[in-house]
Order: structure tokens, then C-alpha cells, then sequence
């Protein structure tokens, strides 16, 4: 498994940050809290690409979540050690090495830490949303079901089909797949793949959703440029699907 060209692409996006900086569980994380009420019992966990929680981009996606009502935690688990944003620029960047720094045994436990530190606060449901890197992760916690819903977007190094078989076979999480007509990571017969094991052969059911945005590319939902009309109809589109699905489901 490696990253691909298009997993160090994108645009930095503008704006102000409104989340806080706060370490839970001994983990540095990016907070998103509602300013109005909210279920405080819930949570949800933003697994990050390769450019972390520190990307401008991330912070604004999880700031746009608490405007919708969901307490939202970028977990830092690349260890303060995210490929630099530079990168977007096309500074060049080894990120053969940076892969082999980063595996799950380095990156993991930062997961698991913030979510015993979140439970012990109150929380007892958590949805989770993973952009490229970060999907697997999110698998892997519907897999043991510790989240209630999974949200992925433009997924990249899960293991096809086995991944979603095991899905199928282990998890109670419902799911949406915000997909993208180019994207070497989860590329189109990949999309087929998981509406036959997950949607018996349809891309929307009770409990698994597939988007599809034409003309966008992987990493369009959080690094998309959005002065292309089709882009940025993705990457507002992906963000709304996802809010919808975690009102439905968390």
C-alpha cells in the first residue's frame, strides 16, 4: 500500500479558524464545540489526511460540523508530524519515508487514547469521518464497533475487497461513501465493489450511502480547488451528505 500523487494535492482554503487547541487523553487535538445546545454524549472523531489536524483546510471542516450541532475532534495521531502544507505548493517531499514513519503501530494509539479520554468525560456514542489516510482508521473502529456511523471520503489504502467484506461481516455502523469519478485510491470498479457487498448491488440502502461527484478528483473534499465550479459543488456536497448521514444515524 502507498500514497498517491494526488494524496499531497490540493488548494489551502481561506478563512478563520473558531476551534480550540486542547489536549485529550494526552493527545493534542482540534475542537470543534456547538456554541448553542447540543448532545453532549455524542462526538464525533475527524481522522485527518497526511496534513493533519494543523491544515487550515481541516480545521474548517471540523469548525463547519460544530455549526451543525456535533461536538468534533481532529485527532493528531501522525504525532505532530503531518507532511507540511508546503507540499500543496508542490515543494517536493518524500513521502515514501514519511509513510514509513506512520504506520498504524506510530499512529493508532493516539485514537484510542482520545476516545478512553472522551468516555471518560461522558461521551458514549462517536461517529467518525475519515479523509484519505484517515479511513482506514475509521474502518477499523466500525469494525470493533466503537462508532456508531462511519463516514469516509475519498478513501485511500483499504484493502479491496476484504475490507469491505469484513464491513459487512463485522460492523453495525451504517455508512456513506462520499466517492469521486477520479481517484487512483478508490477508483471506480472499487465504487462497484462496495455497492455489491454493501449495497447488494445499489449505491443508496437504509444503512449505506455512495456519493458520487463528477469531476472532482481524490481529495477534493478537503482539499479541493474550489474556483472550479465542479469542485466545489464536491466538496459542499460530500460536507452536506456527510452532516445528513450523522443526523440520521448518531
Amino acid at each position: 500500500m502507498s500514497l498517491c500523487k494526488d494524496c499531497i494535492k490540493g488548494v489551502r482554503h481561506e478563512g478563520t479558524p473558531e476551534g480550540t487547541i486542547e489536549t485529550i487523553g494526552e493527545v493534542k487535538c482540534y475542537v470543534g464545540t456547538p456554541s448553542g445546545e447540543y448532545a453532549r454524549e455524542k462526538a464525533i472523531l475527524f481522522l485527518p489526511d497526511v496534513f493533519g489536524i494543523e491544515l487550515i483546510n481541516a480545521q474548517l471542516l471540523v469548525d463547519d460540523f460544530a455549526r451543525n450541532g456535533f461536538k468534533t475532534i481532529a485527532i493528531d495521531y501522525l504525532n505532530g508530524d503531518p507532511i507540511p502544507a508546503d507540499a500543496l505548493l508542490g515543494v517536493n517531499f518524500d513521502t515514501k519515508a514519511w509513510f514509513s514513519k506512520h504506520g498504524d503501530d506510530a499512529t493508532r494509539p493516539n485514537v484510542d487514547k482520545v476516545i478512553a479520554a472522551l468516555q471518560a468525560q461522558g461521551v458514549t456514542e462517536f461517529g467518525a469521518t475519515g479523509y484519505c489516510f484517515g479511513a482506514p482508521y475509521a474502518f477499523d473502529l466500525a469494525f470493533k464497533n466503537i462508532i456508531k456511523v462511519t463516514v469516509v471520503s475519498h478513501p485511500s489504502l483499504l484493502v479491496i475487497p476484504q475490507d469491505l467484506e469484513k464491513y459487512k461481516r463485522d460492523s453495525t455502523a451504517p455508512l456513506l461513501i462520499n466517492s469521486c469519478e477520479i481517484d487512483s485510491q478508490f477508483p471506480p470498479p472499487s465504487q462497484a465493489q462496495a455497492d455489491a457487498i454493501l449495497g447488494g448491488g445499489q449505491q443508496f440502502t437504509d444503512t449505506y450511502r455512495r456519493e458520487y461527484f463528477e469531476g472532482c478528483t481524490h481529495g477534493f473534499a478537503v482539499r479541493g480547488d474550489l474556483s472550479i465550479p465542479q469542485v466545489k459543488a464536491g466538496k459542499e456536497g460530500s460536507f452536506e451528505a456527510s452532516v445528513k448521514f450523522f443526523k440520521q444515524f448518531l
